[in-house]
Formats: structure tokens, sequence, C-alpha cells
């Protein structure tokens, strides 16, 4: 399962890309995997504020439903609205157009490397 090198993970399987002012979340391929056909996806709204740690959304497959947890605190800027209607789109392509949410920079502490997360998933 590909770990890209140039994003930050949480033990939670999900992905923080750092562009300008701005980080771009969404879940990892190995995450993807193992929830199956993603059939809904719940996001917070734009303006909500989220903190590191907590639950922040769902992903509901057709094996189970699972928490989405905010890998950083900061503001919501954008949701990917096309997962409204094709939810399966964070399976197919979990590092690019399946990408999630957008907050506003905050920090990026605390996140995992890819070697790190490779580790964590038994990857390397």
């Amino acid at each position: 399962m590909p770990v890209p090198d140039d994003l930050h993970y949480t033990e939670q399987h999900e992905w923080v890309r750092t562009d300008g002012h701005t980080l771009t979340i969404g879940i990892t391929d190995f995450a993807a995997t193992a929830l199956g056909d993603i059939v809904f996806v719940q996001l917070p709204a734009v303006g909500d504020a989220l903190n590191a740690g907590e639950t922040c959304g769902e992903i509901e497959s057709t094996k189970s439903v699972s928490d989405l947890v905010a890998p950083v605190t900061g503001t919501v800027t954008e949701i990917n609205t096309t997962l409204v209607t094709a939810p399966e789109t964070v399976g197919a392509d979990p590092y690019g157009a399946g990408w999630l949410l957008r907050v506003a920079l905050t920090s990026t502490d605390g996140l995992l490397d890819a070697a790190g997360y490779r580790r964590h998933t038994c990857e390397v």
C-alpha cells in the first residue's frame, strides 16, 4: 500500500498535506482498504473548529462505520463536496481526489512522517 513521503500521518490513519497556509486532510490507503466499499462520508462544516484527537466526522462502508479523528487543531476552510454524491472516491483515490477537508494552517507537531507511519502499519 502506498505511503507518500511528502505527507504527515496519524496513528488513526489520517494523512495531512501542507500547501502554503492550508492543510489538506484525508484517510490513508491502508484505512480505505480496511474499510472496503465506502458508501457515505459525514464531514464537518466550513467554519467548524477542529480539536486534534477529537472526532470530527464519520466514514461509512459496507463493513462498518468509522470515526474521522481530527489530526490537527484548526478551522475548516473547505470540504470535498464531491464526496456527497461520490463517497467511493475516498477509496479509489485516497491521496488525490478522495481528500476530505482543508483547514487553516496550524502545526503538524505530533504527526508521523512517512517512515514512522510505515513502521506503525508494519509496511517497512
